[in-house]
């Protein structure tokens, strides 16, 4: 079974998501210039918003490259002495995230970018708290190090207790072991119409400057859009169950986290300067026995145009509801379990989908977490 997301969120002038040039990311799409919020960038709002972890009710993975400070804070909570975790630590993490050819740390101490789950980190504590003698005898100290970091290093991980790790997978180029299967693939955001970027010169006051003193304290521009962003997320329920050890009753928390995160996560880029924080005006929801996926960005090839005094959001919807009706005619809806859609603006144009609607949040979420089965294993 999938999980399929699409959404039409409208956000006022912002800069959510910024390119190497401090500017909004944009792309082209159906000969225009779109505006366009990363994969990357939506996942990390969904898996750090609050709502997430509240729902799962497990804490998430850690994505870092300091894992000599992981360790050490949690070592030196444990109650071992400073001086003796700084001894060990670094040669174990050294070991611990090398392959054959690149020492897992670099000059700074730093491992390459790792992404941990939380009861990862406490099973290597534990195994170094467990052989905390071996490692300072001379004779032990480089076997036991070796001992401990191997199953870590070598042994390949199929499953994970970190439900943003168990969606969003992680991969390794130089620890393949470690690679973990993604169950949620999650597009790039793009506006249903043609964008262009604006510019906000700005100017700072020096407080303690005279009034006779002329000139500002500081002065800048920072780049900024509007749009209309189209969002689709898919989810393989079999891959997630699988990759939560079978657990079903998790994978299904997760589904729901996922669903409410998205909702309410928006990404964070200038905030405290444009403050875009828009909820959905359209969230549809499909839950599908098997077979293809059903992107919906072909609904905006050709670009929404605004209408008269009524804005982006409705032919936005308008659009995304013909092209879901055309989809189901020509390819069917067998495949199909159940499908639902909530809608912030009740007079929001639907008719391929008026009778997927729901009322509010929780029966959305209930409505597709009811559908999912045990978790059977996508071909």
């Amino acid at each position: 079974m999938f999980v399929e997301l699409h959404m039409i969120q409208n956000f006022s002038p912002s800069n959510l998501n910024r390119d190497d040039t401090n500017n909004p990311k944009d792309c082209e799409f159906g000969g225009v210039r779109r505006a366009r919020i990363s994969s990357q960038c939506i996942k990390r709002a969904i898996r750090t918003c609050r709502v997430f972890a509240e729902v799962t009710g497990v804490d998430l993975g850690t994505r870092t490259r300091l894992v000599t400070r992981l360790l050490r804070d949690r070592l030196i909570q444990a109650g071992r002495p400073e001086v003796e975790v700084d001894a060990i630590v670094p040669a174990f993490v050294d070991k611990y995230a090398a392959d054959k050819k690149t020492p897992g740390l670099d000059k700074e101490g730093r491992t390459r970018l790792l992404y941990v789950s939380e009861s990862e980190v406490a099973e290597l504590v534990k195994s170094l708290l467990d052989n905390w003698g071996a490692l300072f005898a001379e004779d032990t100290r480089d076997g036991a190090i070796a001992t401990i970091a191997k199953p870590y290093g070598r042994k390949p991980r199929e499953v994970t207790s970190a439900p943003d790790i168990a969606l969003f997978g992680r991969m390794l180029t130089a620890l393949p072991q470690l690679n973990l299967e993604a169950a949620c693939q999650v597009a790039h955001a793009i506006s249903t119409h043609r964008v262009t970027m604006e510019m906000d010169f700005f100017t700072a006051v020096d407080d303690l400057q005279e009034s006779e003193e002329t000139g500002a304290g500081m002065m800048g521009f920072v780049g900024f859009d509007s749009a209309c962003f189209y969002r689709y997320a898919r989810i393989d329920w079999g891959q997630l169950v699988k990759s939560l050890k079978g657990d079903v009753d998790l994978a299904r928390r997760t589904v729901e986290g996922f669903l409410r995160a998205s909702l309410a996560a928006v990404p964070s880029g200038k905030q405290n300067t444009f403050a875009a924080h828009n909820p959905p005006s359209l969230s549809l929801a499909v839950v599908r026995r098997d077979g293809m996926g059903w992107s919906l960005a072909n609904a905006f090839e050709r670009p929404v145009r605004a209408e008269r005094e009524g804005g982006l959001v409705a032919p936005s919807v308008a659009a995304l509801d013909q092209y879901w009706g055309r989809m189901c005619d020509v390819y069917g809806t067998a495949t199909l379990a159940t499908i639902a859609a909530l809608l912030l603006e009740p007079d929001l144009p639907l008719d391929r989908l008026q009778d997927a609607r729901v009322q509010n949040v929780d029966q959305w979420v209930s409505v597709v977490t009811g559908a999912l089965g045990a978790g059977e294993v996508s071909p």
